[in-house]
């Protein structure tokens, strides 16, 4: 139905009222408290890792906190389902307020929930049980939070206006690794490896209340507020998003055209490279939050500019921009930030490069998420794993059928051994353990002698090399903004009021939450399979390049839609 506002033109650029002010801020910060609570996880990964799966080696401990952290995103397109029907229902207000709570509650158990060690497998499973929580209440969150500042933004500034809650998601990052990092100053590196890890998780209790208090004393959406009035709230959401063929097209072409490639560039720019810094530059950790935390400082107001931006020349070309962007150059960018952040390690692969050369059939699948160590036995698997737990990236070779395996490290070449286990397979047998420890040894002694650094040298934080990672990250962080800052106005600009908080929450969630949140764990079995370090950049690089040419063929632009012109 098309209604007088249809022929509204855009307003001019005003200031924001108190009241638009008000609805900005209520709606961001209770948004990056959700984010603050949701990433703490993955900045913490490593710790949870070894607190909740300890019984696995250090590698699966790794790619099954991961995994942990990735239940979170898998569950995220339900919540949209489950708390996108009840906005479109019963309002935008009182649902995104109880997304908030079982958030901040979920997050704050997690802080206080005893470790494998103390209560064995149940912790691993409550701790599973509680990512899925925070998975629902989140994927509540985003549609609540952007259908409610565009619902309320003047026609013609929704790319500006929304581009603030565009911005909750960096900014909870960066609040989180300000606080990660302040505890751990604190406390210093033993103690945060114990028990300090909690704290940030319990302390958010704090920020809890106050987000509640605040968003308790926020109105409607008028836009909500008036279809209500008029009696034309859908009584099925579910139903009318994807059951007619008129709207859910357009949710397929919002997921396979716009999110899925805005949710891998999203995740590599921030959390793909911390990993990338940490775990295979082996950058230290606290100088790798730093480096992060100050792209984001440059980056972040982009989110606004760029949203704005969207407002004047569409929303489509900025996000289709950054989507090619990012495929063109994300391979060039990471291979320059290994040689800004660990200048040893790339010098040592241009000169001294390793090969493994083994019989395809003797080798297993490296990225497994439960496998332990004593799982490998076979010379092939022992020879990756030792590879890939020194962050040694290095090429496949395909041996003769039978053929032992060989690594070979510059001029060296070693044999590993083939191992057995003891009777239920739970350790190596004595003869196994001996030859494993020896060929350790000499794998590391072969890395050293070719210069293969144990980990990167400490960066000066005044020098070029600061501010040459800096600059690199910035990159990553700045098409983060192109394709993100824009995506909530044209989300919103897809659908009808009557299910638009339904609608563009699957297709947000689906997009982020497994296209871009699976990214972290998908990229490290990837590398883990394959040996070469920048191989699991073909994940997200593959990905957005098929969303930008979906989306260039086939979704049309929304700046100047009429958000009330269809109920």
């Amino acid at each position: 139905m098309v209604t007088a506002a249809a022929n509204m033109k855009p307003a001019p650029a005003a200031p924001m009222t108190g009241e638009e002010k008000k609805v900005i801020f209520a709606s961001s910060l209770g948004t990056v408290f959700e984010w603050y609570d949701f990433y703490l996880y993955g900045s913490l990964a490593v710790f949870i890792g070894k607190q909740f799966f300890s019984a696995l080696d250090p590698t699966a401990q790794f790619i099954a906190s991961l995994l942990a952290f990735a239940a979170g995103f898998i569950v995220r397109p339900f919540g949209a389902l489950v708390f996108g029907r009840l906005g479109d229902m019963i309002g935008r207000k009182y649902t995104f307020l109880i997304t908030i709570l079982i958030m901040g509650l979920a997050t704050f158990i997690v802080g206080v929930l005893p470790s494998y060690a103390s209560i064995g497998v149940a912790a691993p499973i409550i701790l599973v049980g509680l990512r899925i929580l925070q998975g629902l209440a989140l994927g509540g969150e985003y549609g609540g939070a952007a259908t409610y500042v565009a619902e309320h933004a003047p026609h013609g500034r929704r790319g500006a206006y929304t581009a603030w809650i565009q911005t909750t998601a960096t900014l909870g990052l960066f609040l989180s690794l300000m606080v990660i990092l302040g505890v751990r100053t604190f406390l210093g590196e033993v103690a945060f490896a114990d028990w300090g890890w909690c704290v940030p998780f319990i302390v958010s209790i704090l920020l809890l209340a106050v987000s509640v208090y605040i968003r308790l004393s926020m109105n409607e959406s008028p836009a909500f507020k008036k279809m209500k009035e008029e009696g034309k709230v859908s009584k099925a959401p579910l139903t009318e998003s994807f059951g007619q063929w008129k709207n859910g097209k357009i949710v397929l072409l919002a997921l396979f055209g716009l999110v899925m490639g805005q949710g891998v560039v999203w995740y590599t720019g921030q959390f793909y490279a911390l990993f990338f810094l940490t775990s295979v530059l082996k950058v230290d950790s606290a100088t790798a939050n730093i480096l992060i935390a100050v792209s984001l400082i440059i980056g972040t107001p982009f989110f606004v500019v760029f949203g704005t931006l969207s407002d004047r020349i569409g929303r489509k070309p900025i996000i289709m921009a950054g989507m090619l962007l990012a495929v063109l150059t994300y391979f060039p960018l990471f291979e320059a930030l290994t040689g800004a952040a660990n200048p040893e390690l790339a010098k040592a692969q241009a000169t001294a490069k390793i090969t493994v050369k083994a019989d395809p059939a003797t080798c297993s699948f490296q990225g497994s998420p439960v496998a332990r160590e004593v799982d490998f036995l076979s010379g092939c698997d022992i020879a990756k794993r030792s590879l890939t737990q020194n962050s040694a990236s290095y090429a496949n070779e395909v041996a003769p059928a039978g053929m032992p395996t060989t690594i070979k490290i510059g001029d060296k070449e070693i044999t590993p051994p083939t191992a057995a286990t003891l009777p239920g397979g739970h350790k190596f047998d004595e003869a196994s353990t001996k030859a494993i420890g020896a060929f350790k040894k000499d794998v590391t002694e072969a890395l050293k002698a070719a210069g293969y650094p144990a980990k990167a040298k400490p960066i000066d934080f005044m020098g070029g090399q600061w501010w040459t990672i800096v600059g690199i990250l910035t990159i990553l962080v700045l098409y983060v903004t192109m394709v993100y800052g824009p995506i909530a106005a044209m989300l919103v600009e897809l659908f009808p009021t009557r299910i638009r908080y339904t609608s563009m929450s699957l297709p947000y969630h689906i997009g982020n939450g497994w296209f871009g949140g699976l990214l972290p764990s998908i990229t490290f079995a990837m590398v883990a399979q394959n040996g070469n370090m920048y191989y699991g950049l073909w994940y997200p690089i593959t990905i957005a390049a098929v969303c930008f040419v979906i989306g260039m063929l086939f979704v049309r632009d929304t700046k100047d839609v009429d958000i009330y012109a269809r109920d």
